[in-house]
């Protein structure tokens, strides 16, 4: 015994591994990022060493463990980022984002139930990373509306998408996976809707589980950033009207102009003469000079859908140059006038302030009283708060400034919304190709990436911004652990022990040990990879026991979409752990007991919907 436990060291040494690198994952003490990196290379080093062989005497070598960097599904995922950072960018979905938060404040239960009804849907049809991607700033929307934190629907969105993967053959990938084990063991094949009662239920009992608990397991945590931005601070900001303007013509209704959503004209310069509100009989001219009060939020939406106007205010009303479409992305940040500065007392036409600081002023806020005069005659105060705009490269010259105080945090890039109808056929595009099984997921997203880079949707830069380097290391050191697992037989010692365990007391426990078994293993192998190891083994099973292998089938299909409770068990759950400031422990929580809730769910109804 003592020799063959020696024999097999690699693969209680790769049990250790991943028991370790879990651990250390949960405690949060180092980041992601470096556990990753660390277990990668330890197991390389592992499988160095003399006799490190796997359970068929072959050699595992660095090539096998670093084949989840190029692994279809990273790159998948890596492709969809790039995606919805598209989305992101250009306001693709700002219209059914709007329409639900404002239907929330008139029916909000209703939203909610709605949104997470589409969530499940679009998911049970199609692969939900793209689904997720597309609800995250929804779900952000509405917490916002709800003054709650985000985190107590971003995991929600992520579980609900994952349990509509078992209700039809093509929810997931893992549902396929599992399928083609079947028809090469026993000749036949699933039908699309096979799993769909049995996966329904399922579903039901998960979504119960989730209204009634959300509220109390998950945190309330915000970001820094969303604890000190302050919300509804008024600008004071000055549009031109030129040639082609889009405010040429226009007349105010009930003193309000249209055009100029959630903005407070306070006054129109018309030559030497300043026009007061309430603007009887009134239509704008080129020349003219519309004094507002605004939003950051509202100058970034008005910005944002008319580029042109953006590239006109950035190049100088005195430019007659047509758009510049090489002109570097251009981004707002807050800035505050400094107690002694130079710049106080003075007007922004003096400093010339372009030229000082590579930036252009887009408004003024002021706490003591309301200002009505030309942007460039406002003459600064210590304590106003500048909005300004310009590329990256010219707030960092401005961090050391002692004349003003740059409010990093608050840096934001424009998003081009004219290219929303871009994005948005880009996506239904990708999301066809891949439902309607006309290519890959692979070849569809990548094909996306690109094209949101060609049609200008999102540059380079934003682009390879959205890769996200922890994603990317977590999944892969992920995949490393799972064909140290594989290849060593320690994953099917595993399964092979459950099976034995199980088989005195009956089929149902048996079935019951599978779905518990592959529950826990999906959570740290790639739900993938449990399917396929697992598969076989389970209709081995069903084999011994001379019973119909569907049950057996369907209990690893149900149990390895239950990756609940690990952000590196499924990739739509590492997607909403930024988003909702989400620590690994989070997902043990709330998604443990989930699990759970699923695994006996399975076993009470089983004996009823197989005849057990």
């Amino acid at each position: 015994m003592a020799a063959e436990l020696i024999s097999n060291w690699p693969m209680w040494v790769s049990l250790i591994a991943v028991l370790i690198t879990i651990v250390l994952y949960m405690l949060d003490r180092w980041s992601m990022e470096i556990v990753s990196i660390g277990v990668v290379t330890a197991l390389m080093i592992i499988f160095s060493l003399p006799g490190a062989n796997g359970k068929d005497g072959s050699p595992i070598g660095a090539d096998d463990l670093l084949q989840g960097f190029g692994n279809p599904a990273l790159i998948t995922i890596m492709a969809l980022l790039v995606v919805g950072q598209g989305i992101f960018q250009t306001g693709a979905i700002d219209g059914p984002t709007k329409a639900l938060v404002s239907s929330y404040g008139k029916r909000p239960f209703l939203t909610l139930l709605t949104t997470f009804l589409a969530v499940f849907a679009i998911s049970a049809l199609t692969n939900n990373t793209p689904v997720v991607i597309m609800f995250l700033p929804i779900m952000s929307a509405i917490a916002a509306r709800m003054k709650t934190s985000p985190s107590k629907l971003m995991m929600p969105l992520s579980f609900v998408s994952i349990l509509a993967g078992m209700t039809t053959l093509i929810g997931t990938s893992t549902n396929l996976l599992a399928a083609d084990a079947y028809v090469r063991i026993e000749g036949t094949e699933l039908g699309f809707f096979t799993q769909t009662p049995m996966g329904l239920m399922l579903a039901v009992v998960g979504m119960i589980y989730i209204l009634l608990f959300s509220k109390f397991m998950l945190p309330n945590r915000d970001t820094f950033a969303e604890e000190i931005v302050p919300t509804g601070k008024q600008f004071v900001a000055q549009i031109e009207v030129t040639e082609d303007h889009f405010l040429i013509g226009k007349s105010p209704v009930a003193g309000m102009f249209p055009d100029l959503k959630n903005m407070t004209v306070r006054m129109i310069q018309r030559g030497e003469r300043a026009i007061l509100p309430p603007f009887d009989d009134l239509q704008l001219r080129p020349g003219d000079l519309v004094i507002v009060a605004a939003t950051r939020k509202s100058l970034t939406e008005l910005l944002a859908s008319r580029p042109g106007m953006l590239q006109q205010i950035w190049q100088g009303a005195d430019d007659d140059e047509a758009v510049d479409t090489s002109a570097p992305q251009l981004s707002l940040v807050e800035a505050v006038i400094a107690p002694g500065s130079r710049m106080a007392g003075r007007t922004v036409e003096m400093l010339g302030f372009r030229r000082l600081t590579s930036s252009v002023v887009l408004g003024i806020q002021r706490r003591s009283r309301m200002i009505r005069a030309k942007l460039g005659q406002i003459r600064l105060e210590a304590g106003d708060t500048l909005l300004l705009c310009g590329p990256t490269s010219a707030f960092q010259g401005l961090r050391t400034s002692r004349d003003i105080i740059l409010l990093e945090w608050s840096q934001s890039e424009i998003p081009i919304t004219a290219k929303g109808q871009a994005a948005r056929l880009i996506a239904l595009i990708m999301v066809a190709l891949a439902a309607l099984n006309i290519t890959s997921i692979l070849i569809a997203s990548v094909s996306a990436a690109v094209a949101m880079i060609l049609f200008q949707c999102v540059n380079t830069r934003q682009a390879s911004r959205a890769l996200d380097l922890r994603i990317f290391l977590v999944i892969a050191a992920a995949l490393a652990m799972g064909t140290a697992l594989e290849m060593t037989g320690a994953a099917s010692l595993i399964a092979q022990l459950v099976v034995s365990t199980a088989a005195p007391y009956g089929e149902l426990a048996i079935i019951s040990a599978i779905f518990l078994s592959v529950a826990v293993l999906t959570n740290v192998l790639s739900n993938a990879a449990t399917a396929v190891l697992f598969a076989p083994v389970a209709l081995e099973a069903a084999h011994a026991s001379n019973a119909d292998p569907l049950p057996y089938i369907l209990a690893v299909i149900y149990a390895a979409n239950c990756s609940f409770a690990s952000p590196i068990a499924y990739q739509t759950n590492m997607l909403v752990m930024a988003p909702g400031h989400y620590r690994f422990f989070d997902f043990i929580k709330f998604g443990g007991p989930l699990i759970v809730v699923i695994w006996l769910a399975f076993t009470l109804l089983a004996p009823w919907r197989f005849g057990l």
